[in-house]
């Protein structure tokens, strides 16, 4: 129940919050079974649901909406020390954006469970860390606001380092810079080969040692959690079972004509069929009203 939003690296995200496969490539077909009903395209994958507020396809802009996520899970928590958190993810292109600057300012004068997620893949869209940022550690980015890097390579370390996070933050506190250490392999876009700016042999490199699924399998193995040829297996079921995803997602139909005009003004403005919360907040929870 915590609010989650990305950048338009939303797929694994979308995923994670209740998506199925057959969803997430419909969408990027632009078929009407699409996670978006194949309006939002690969950019633009909603899941309100579960709390999932999608990626945002202008560079940093996502990070202030997530700021109002954290200020409307404080408004809505019943106790000041239990609140969901909300998370925003940007990369380390994003970090110096102006907005992020403000919505920090903001977070931290007002105690908002906000996490702010940089995802450091080290090149931004293209030009390296120590080309466009003064600041190269960037969980350090939040003055006033404590940080912390984790190695996001590592699904372990990702998974107990946000515990901590997700604790702290709901609990008062305020909030907290992460800094996810990654990297991509391939270029930023279809239009990028990713190799004027590094070389293949850093790629390869990276791949070789610090590979996030050949880290997983190596660390179930040598636990003996399973065999080698277990994941093998494992591996061609998922191989498998993806595939059929994707031949149900070609299998779906474009949207009518009719359906590009919906989803975009409220049908009314009853309060009983608005989203508005059910109670008041007051400068303390004591003086807030709930609905009974």
């Amino acid at each position: 129940e915590d609010s989650w939003i990305t950048s338009y690296r939303c797929h694994c995200v979308a995923l994670a919050r209740g998506g199925t496969v057959q969803k997430v490539i419909g969408e990027l077909f632009g078929m009407a079974d699409g996670y978006s009903k194949g309006k939002g395209g690969s950019m633009h994958f909603y899941n309100k649901q579960n709390y999932f507020y999608g990626g945002a396809g202008i560079v940093g802009a996502q990070v202030p909406v997530g700021a109002g996520l954290a200020f409307a899970n404080k408004y809505k928590a019943p106790s000041p020390d239990k609140m969901q958190v909300a998370i925003a993810c940007y990369g380390d292109g994003a970090a110096n954006q102006g907005q992020i600057w403000e919505a920090a300012n903001m977070a931290a004068l007002w105690k908002l469970p906000m996490i702010f997620c940089i995802e450091n893949n080290h090149y931004g869209m293209g030009t390296s860390i120590d080309r466009h940022s003064s600041i190269s550690d960037y969980y350090k980015m939040g003055n006033a606001i404590p940080g912390i890097r984790i190695d996001g390579m590592n699904a372990l370390a990702v998974a107990e380092g946000m515990r901590y996070v997700k604790e702290y933050c709901g609990a008062g506190n305020g909030p907290m810079y992460v800094e996810m250490m990654t990297y991509r392999y391939h270029g930023h876009s279809m239009s990028d080969p990713g190799t004027t700016y590094r070389n293949r042999e850093e790629i390869a490199l990276t791949r070789s040692t610090r590979d996030p699924v050949e880290f997983l399998k190596r660390t179930m193995i040598e636990a003996g959690f399973c065999e080698a040829d277990d994941l093998k297996e494992l591996e061609k079921k998922i191989r498998k079972d993806v595939q059929a995803e994707v031949l149900k997602a070609k299998e779906s139909s474009r949207p009518a004509l009719d359906d590009l005009y919906t989803h975009i003004f409220a049908k009314d403005l009853n309060s009983g069929e608005s989203d508005m919360p059910p109670h008041i907040r007051a400068p303390n929870y004591d003086n807030s009203y709930w609905a009974k």
